[in-house]
């Protein structure tokens, strides 16, 4: 199974750290963020990645090579056709998909730091289907800076509309037939696309309770980095 590791943001709310930097070589105890992911990727047996790039991308190409160092095949999406081009996260996933294949396959947020086991995830895709379901969500606890959180989860079906929600971790498996609907090269929100799974009962979940941090600005680094050096 392939995962894809979705680097290309231009992690505006981690300015000024990501005008020289991109986001995912921000580093926690000395470790880059998405060693880390990739660490935990190949802790459950997944070796063959794609990471899509955009801003600053050539900094991660140059940091991880090929993944032969690693232990992993890694494979490239540019999203850069002179000036930067992000195309959001669904997007980027269509741009991506002749490189991840007609199988499903694992997506992850690369500012997620996570003692996630995505051999979990890894079991869920593979019950992914063309006719449903098509994506598989690990939602979380809301965090402080997002108390409202994204979805609802009722007997493992993730719901758009709840009492009770939850936070999208940045984790999620899916089927190619999901982006059926979205042209290479233009821009797409993945919510849209979940949303309207989930209006069809497309859409399985679950909700983890382990460590789970988005990583998204200067403050919330700093904070991990302290724990991770005290540790």
């Amino acid at each position: 199974m392939k995962a894809m590791i979705l680097a290309a943001g231009r992690g505006e709310r981690m300015r000024p750290l990501t005008d020289q930097m991109p986001k995912a070589l921000l580093r926690i105890g000395d470790k880059p963020l998405i060693l880390m992911i990739i660490s935990a990727l190949l802790q459950a047996g997944i070796r063959d990645l794609v990471i899509n790039l955009a801003h600053l991308g050539e900094q991660i190409a140059t940091t991880l090579g090929d993944g032969a160092a690693l232990g992993v095949h890694i494979e490239y999406s540019w999203e850069t056709t002179g000036e930067t081009t992000a195309l959001e996260t669904a997007g980027g996933i269509a741009w991506a998909l002749p490189l991840l294949g007609d199988a499903p396959f694992i997506a992850v947020n690369a500012d997620v730091y996570s003692d996630y086991d995505f051999s979990v995830l890894q079991a869920a895709a593979r019950r992914l289907t063309a006719s449903g379901p098509l994506a598989h969500l690990v939602l979380v606890d809301n965090p402080p800076q997002h108390p409202r959180g994204d979805f609802g989860l009722a007997a493992g079906r993730v719901l758009a509309e709840a009492a009770t929600r939850h936070t999208f971790s940045g984790m999620g498996a899916y089927h190619p037939a999901l982006f059926a609907g979205v042209k290479r090269g233009e821009r797409a929100r993945l919510a849209d696309l979940l949303i309207a799974a989930m209006q069809r009962e497309q859409v399985t979940g679950e909700l983890y309770r382990g460590q789970w941090h988005d990583v998204g600005t200067p403050e919330r680094l700093a904070a991990l980095d302290r724990a991770a050096r005290q540790a």
